[in-house]
């Protein structure tokens, strides 16, 4: 299925609601989402603004939902279920350690 509907759908908006936030006709919505049009790199950053995700997974490129913009967090994503359950003091340790091991910092 196209991720942008599934987007669309899990976010409760109908077609005519993104294309309202898109500023276009809800006819080029079904066009994306039936993947008969594929949308321009301006509608792709608009649609991640919108759903909260990368332009990588809207065009199924990951699986990894939301980008991490910072190395704490890509550290958290990789990592995520051996940190469970840690202090953030703890996983700052960890990321510490990880930094000295791979940079020598």
């Amino acid at each position: 299925m196209n991720r942008i509907k599934l987007l669309r759908e899990e976010f409760g908006y109908t077609q005519q609601d993104l294309a309202n936030k898109l500023q276009c006709s809800k006819s080029v919505i079904g066009l994306y989402e039936n993947e008969t049009r594929k949308p321009s790199l301006e509608v792709l950053v608009k649609l991640s603004q919108i759903f909260k995700c990368s332009i990588d997974y809207i065009l199924y490129k990951t699986n990894v939902r939301i980008a991490a913009d910072t190395i704490k967090e890509q550290f958290k994503l990789k990592y995520s279920k051996e940190i469970e359950g840690l202090t953030e003091e703890e996983i700052a340790d960890a990321l510490r350690f990880y930094k000295k091991i791979k940079y020598g910092k």
